[in-house]
């Protein structure tokens, strides 16, 4: 298999870059895009091509009952998905760093160096690399704990063959730049990203074990849930719901806090942050409508407020509906994860007003959606339209 590149997309993207009118951020995204990107791209793909000459093996490694969660951002996906992740004999996960080198040669060979420097060096560079991160994603983890050994969006396995939405996190070209509508993409170019996503999966499993099932949290997938099924007919889907009332502001707070620190203008991000509310409507419904017309494929929809009251009860329903066994172990550890999940709270606070939304529109676009989940027209706690999160990412 061949590493992905979309050259229409990167095509995109430096000739936005090249008419920003901001000379500093201009300069900056095109370095980015016409030295780094090659550079790294050209060594992800010699290592990718190498994989199948080195590991064998890793052609037979089978991808069986893969879960994806998706849902609107701050839909409690994290939150579910870390706490099927302790589910260690289970599931397998991407951490972040092997997000960023999608190759196994890549990835084995980042272990070797770590196993060395805790046997030879005392875990020197492994203690520079924390400091690294602590410095690096200090205005995240207000928010969302992010580190280069977290579980994290498989999306951004993706990022260097400039087909991964996390690139907007940087670059406010919402409505020129589409990561999201997948299942609206040209036959020939969907089938082309998702084969190369489902060879990243593979080798990771084949880096797990082979026996595991394959767990991945991304709301960008919300767009792509008709191409997962086609990619993996045995797929599982799971999708938090929340009130979009919370969910919505969250989201445009938390882009329009990275945009800021990116130094990006004010018009810029307007137009970007309205495209994704608009965006947002889709991700309530399309997952519902897709597993609407998939009647065969094994869901668990679950509702936020159970997911933060009762974690441990939410994940063993979900259970239940994928027709997982559940080990006493992992049931106990349930239990203690969800006495600790009850006791967090985001520092994450924002308002639909800021947004020039209202929760009226929201109401009425997604009347039905409301009544399902019976969801309160005003976000709870909230008078004015003003909310906390409660760890929602």
């Amino acid at each position: 298999m061949l590493f992905h590149f979309d050259f229409a997309n990167y095509a995109t993207m430096v000739r936005l870059a090249w008419g920003e009118p901001a000379g500093a951020v201009r300069r900056y995204y095109l370095a980015v895009l016409l030295l780094a990107v090659p550079v790294v791209s050209t060594f992800h793909a010699i290592c990718f091509f190498l994989d199948g000459l080195l590991f064998p093996g890793l052609w037979k490694t089978a991808i069986r009952t893969p879960v994806f969660v998706v849902g609107h951002a701050r839909s409690g996906t994290t939150l579910i998905h870390r706490l099927l992740g302790q589910d260690t004999g289970r599931f397998s996960v991407f951490l972040l760093y092997e997000l960023y080198f999608p190759s196994l040669l890549q990835k084995k060979a980042i272990r070797a160096v770590a196993a060395l420097d805790r046997r030879y060096l005392g875990g020197a560079l492994e203690r520079r690399v924390q400091v690294w991160e602590a410095r690096h994603y200090a205005a995240v983890r207000r928010v969302h704990q992010m580190g280069l050994t977290e579980a994290e969006e498989d999306d951004i396995v993706l990022y260097y063959s400039c087909a991964s939405g996390f690139w907007i996190t940087k670059l406010p070209y919402m409505g020129d730049l589409d990561f999201y509508h997948v299942d609206d993409w040209p036959e020939r170019k969907r089938r082309r990203v998702m084969r190369f996503y489902r060879h990243c999966v593979r080798r990771q499993l084949y880096l797990n074990g082979g026996d595991r099932i394959h767990l991945s949290k991304n709301p960008l997938f919300a767009g792509r849930v008709r191409a997962l099924i086609e990619t993996f007919p045995d797929a599982c889907i799971v999708v938090p719901m929340r009130n979009p009332n919370e969910t919505i502001p969250s989201l445009l707070k938390l882009m329009q806090g990275s945009w800021k620190r990116l130094g990006w203008d004010r018009d810029r991000m307007q137009r970007s942050l309205r495209v994704l509310a608009e965006q947002s409507f889709h991700v309530y419904r399309h997952p519902l409508a897709v597993l609407a017309e998939h009647p065969g494929t094994r869901r668990s929809i679950i509702d936020y407020r159970d997911a933060v009251s009762d974690p441990a009860a939410v994940v063993e329903q979900l259970y239940r509906d994928l027709g997982f066994p559940m080990t006493e172990e992992y049931r106990q550890l349930l239990d203690a994860l969800g006495q600790r999940e009850r006791k967090h709270q985001s520092g994450h606070s924002y308002s639909l007003e800021e947004f020039g939304l209202q929760a009226s529109e929201i109401h009425d676009r997604l009347t039905d959606v409301f009544d399902r989940f019976g969801w309160d027209r005003a976000p709870a706690g909230a008078p004015g339209g003003r909310a906390t999160g409660q760890g929602g990412a």
